[in-house]
């Protein structure tokens, strides 16, 4: 499938409209949702509510097709509800999100951990079995060791702790006290 002129002009009218992608895909045909997402995004039509998007729905007169009366009323009442409704606050969980292209903060790196942890890591990891993904089960410790580009990459597979996807040594360092950590950060 490939954007035409034509299409391109649906999709910017119904767009305008306030008519969903999935309701856009579906007239279009041949296309999905979230190529139609991707093209909104890509003609920088993505703010329906002003500042950022264009108007070409009202500036561009070419011939489209009609969408079905029941569609038209479906779209007419979804913007005024979702005009309607106060937003909510935004959370601290959703003020944490990085937007893409951002510096991600300071990560916690392999200094940071206990010695003692890294010590246990080590001797374990001269015990462990090298399992391969393919031999990996609920009772086998999946700690990744090596790059997973290269022939040397495995998994320990040594007996796990109960309730935890890793070994005794490898449960200290993946699972921290917290107090531990905001210790190292002073």
């Amino acid at each position: 499938m490939s954007w035409t002129d034509e299409r391109v002009e649906i999709l910017k009218k119904m767009w305008g409209e306030g008519q969903s992608a999935s309701q856009i895909a579906k007239e279009l045909g041949g296309v999905t949702r979230n190529a139609v997402i991707g093209k909104v995004h890509r003609l920088g039509l993505s703010n329906r509510n002003g500042g950022g998007g264009s108007k070409p729905a009202k500036e561009k007169t070419a011939p489209v097709k009609k969408a079905a009366p029941a569609k038209k009323a479906a779209a007419k009442v979804e913007p005024k509800t979702e005009s309607a409704a106060p937003k909510p606050a935004m959370s601290p969980a959703r003020r944490a999100i990085i937007p893409a292209g951002q510096p991600l903060p300071p990560q916690p790196s392999a200094n940071e951990i206990s010695p003692e942890a890294l010590a246990k890591v080590n001797e374990v990891e001269k015990k462990s079995k090298k399992i391969s993904l393919m031999e990996l089960t609920e009772k086998t410790c999946k700690w990744p060791v090596g790059d997973p580009a290269t022939d040397d990459f495995w998994f320990c597979g040594l007996s796990v702790q109960a309730g935890k996807p890793y070994c005794e040594a490898h449960v200290g360092v993946a699972f921290q006290p917290m107090s531990s950590r905001r210790d190292r950060r002073r």
